[in-house]
């Protein structure tokens, strides 16, 4: 599924997946996350035009992922979906996800240099 949507990416993006890939892993879409889709899109989070985010996001909750890392900020790293998002996976007996974009979860190394 990623892979597929990383065909069309810019080369930027093509090239951050790949670098960070190495500390990714891949997983089979397991037909509870299809449930917990269907519960995302029936709670009005995002429209049926907006599946796919839905089920990346099923995907990584059941999973048991600590974070999503997305540039997608209409409907998967978005300040009033994420609570959503959350909500409907605790009402359907998962845990919380953290949502971030890139920026907020790559450390730079000067970052960790005492200032």
């Amino acid at each position: 599924m990623i892979l597929d949507e990383l065909e069309d990416a810019p080369s930027h993006v093509r090239a951050f997946f790949a670098e960070i890939r190495r500390h990714a892993e891949a997983t089979d879409i397991a037909q509870e996350a299809i449930h917990l889709q269907r519960a995302y899109l029936a709670a009005r989070i995002v429209g049926e035009q907006s599946r796919a985010d839905a089920l990346h996001v099923a995907v990584a909750t059941v999973s048991r992922c600590r974070v999503i890392v997305s540039w997608n900020f209409r409907h998967v790293v978005n300040f009033q979906k994420i609570p959503l998002y959350n909500g409907v996976n605790l009402a359907n007996g998962y845990g919380v996800i953290g949502i971030h974009t890139p920026q907020e979860v790559v450390v730079h190394d000067h970052e960790n240099e005492d200032v």
